[in-house]
């Protein structure tokens, strides 16, 4: 019974310490406890849809081992794209319209939540199964990966909602603008491209650890994703300086 209780404590410490950092990172304008933890339940859905999703991918593919394209296809869209394209729903398609989504850093915080939700599940399966190893492992790799493709992620959807082009047509030619609109098209754009690099930058992280075409090639996983940690960071900052409740305060 101890044994559990300490395996369970691993599996959910790395999940709570970069919650914990990433609340305290909004540094303007809290989010609503509550509403942080409906996020990270659905990222808790978003594993159980990508769990089922991909098992019935794989049960009408036959993936075969070393075989290149096999493998690219299990890293990039088995694992990649089916995990982001669930994650960036539920924040894209729910989160994105609350009115608590009031600044361009509310983007990172919620899809980090939404991750940390599916990393924490995912981690009590893997360290409950794979013991103390698995869980320090882990908690130094797999769980801060899901992290930094979240940031990423939620730092384009946090710009294309606050980035809204407004397009004015005078018609007429009296200096008066006659239609007015927004550029839907673009903003969903700029929110595609997050959730396409995060993609990339997973399907890559997770390729380079399950290939077994080039011995040694597991060492490119780290350091990609220590190269998209140093963006993250970017990321961040840029969207800390950018909040509207920054300059409220000054």
């Amino acid at each position: 019974m101890l044994k559990e209780i300490g395996l369970l404590s691993l599996s959910l410490l790395p999940g709570l310490i970069i919650i914990i950092f990433i609340f305290f990172s909004d540094k303007h304008e809290k989010e609503p406890i509550g509403l942080l933890a409906i996020s990270f339940f659905f990222g808790i859905l978003t594993f159980g849809l990508s769990y089922y999703t991909g098992d019935f991918l794989t049960e009408h593919y036959q993936i075969e081992p070393n075989n290149l394209w096999d493998e690219l296809f299990f890293a990039f869209i088995i694992v990649a794209f089916i995990e982001e394209i669930f994650k960036f729903s539920f924040v894209r398609f729910i989160l994105y319209r609350n009115h608590n989504f009031n600044e361009p850093f509310d983007g990172i915080v919620y899809t980090v939540m939404v991750a940390m939700g599916f990393a924490t599940i995912e981690n009590i399966i893997f360290v409950m199964q794979g013991g103390v190893t698995t869980g320090i492992v882990r908690m130094f790799s797999t769980v801060p990966a899901h992290a930094t493709f979240a940031v990423i992620m939620g730092y384009y959807l946090g710009k294309a909602k606050f980035n809204e082009k407004k397009i004015a047509l005078d018609i007429d030619g009296d200096g008066i603008p006659d239609i007015k609109f927004n550029t839907k098209a673009f903003t969903s754009f700029i929110a595609i491209i997050g959730f396409v690099i995060a993609t990339v930058i997973h399907g890559f992280y997770d390729y380079f650890l399950l290939t077994s075409f080039m011995p040694g090639i597991w060492i490119m996983a780290f350091i990609s994703l220590s190269i998209a940690v140093l963006f993250a960071q970017k990321a961040m900052t840029l969207h800390q300086d950018a909040s509207p409740f920054k300059k409220s305060e000054s």
